[in-house]
């Protein structure tokens, strides 16, 4: 059984260490509340807490451009299909895939049905009859109706093909066909430049420039689409048939203009305007401007701020308003006025 000694010690204990804690707490939201409210007085009622740093940019020459972006593939302008005019047995092909040919050129040779019999049944009595039927029989070429590039060769010398076969495909030049959509293809017109880059091959960009339009849309996963036929400028080795491609048709393009990002412009309304940093001034000042094109990034600015000026372009901002029309913060005394002694 405890003593009343060691009894009265532990309850003082417990009252001087509980009271103490309350001490700490109490005196812990009083300096809270105080220093929050004078910084609340102090910055005449509102904080700001800033999670981006303001910049200063002046406008400056560049250019912008406007641009219509799209998929596409890379296709052949003329696709042309050889196949054979007899049916038969191919003997020699005499040109490979990627191989440019000419109008006009032999690019197989092959025998008809007749032939390939008669041959194979001369080669049982000896070189003579072969020869014999040789010259009776002539082979039949396959011969290229276009200039262009082999880009499929489907046979190999020895098989057997009908008129339906197709030996060879060959093709003028690659091309690239774009999937615009019908919101866009009004802004679209012959003669406008492109910018070109595989998927295969994201390095590698080229310029074009518009030449078709098709006057028929296709449905492509319920989206009414127009094609879009893209003529490179040049034509890089790594170009397949049937590659994926991103497309930026140049709709607008301006240079040596004025910009600014984007992010400087501000509007109440029908009114556009800049805040400047002007010297000697604390407060920005806030400036009419007429701007122009956009691509999303840069704004051309026509008129209102020059290379000189100073345009303010703010980060994101949480701000904690004063709602108090007189700026007084509900945790301290009231500020005193101009001139006057507070109490």
């Amino acid at each position: 059984m405890k003593t009343p000694y060691i009894v009265i010690r532990n309850l003082y204990f417990i009252l001087t260490g509980g009271f103490m804690k309350k001490v700490i707490i109490i005196s812990a939201v009083i300096l809270i509340l105080g220093g929050g409210g004078a910084a609340y007085w102090f910055f005449g009622g509102k904080v700001e807490v800033k999670s981006a740093e303001v910049k200063i940019v002046s406008p400056e020459k560049g250019k912008i451009d406007v641009m219509i972006s799209s998929t596409g593939s890379v296709i052949p302008n003329n696709r042309v299909e050889i196949k054979p005019t007899v049916d038969g047995r191919v003997d020699s092909l005499l040109v490979e895939e990627g191989d440019k040919v000419k109008t006009g050129q032999i690019l197989a040779w092959m025998s008809s049905s007749e032939r390939a019999i008669l041959l194979d049944a001369a080669r049982s009595q000896g070189a003579a009859a072969i020869k014999h039927w040789e010259d009776v029989y002539k082979q039949t070429p396959l011969i290229a109706q276009i200039d262009g590039e082999v880009i499929v060769r489907n046979i190999d010398p020895g098989q057997s093909v009908s008129q339906s076969t197709t030996v060879l495909v060959l093709s003028d030049r690659l091309v690239v066909d774009a999937k615009v959509d019908e919101t866009d293809i009004g802004k679209v017109k012959p003669g406008q430049d492109a910018r070109i880059s595989l998927d295969a091959y994201p390095d590698i960009k080229e310029m074009g420039t518009v030449s078709r339009i098709s006057y028929e849309s296709r449905l492509v996963n319920n989206v009414t689409t127009y094609d879009v036929i893209i003529t490179l400028k040049k034509i890089p080795s790594v170009f397949r048939s049937g590659m994926s491609a991103t497309v930026n048709i140049i709709q607008e393009r301006k240079k040596d203009i004025l910009i600014l990002p984007v992010a400087a412009i501000k509007k109440e309304g029908k009114e556009t305007f800049v805040m400047l940093k002007k010297e000697g001034v604390l407060e920005p000042v806030k400036t009419k401007v007429e701007t122009g094109i956009t691509d999303m990034t840069n704004i051309e600015i026509v008129s209102g701020a020059g290379p000189e000026d100073k345009v303010i372009v703010e980060g994101k901002k949480f701000k904690i308003s004063d709602k108090n029309p007189a700026g007084a913060s509900p945790f301290m005394p009231t500020a005193p006025a101009a001139g006057g002694r507070g109490r």
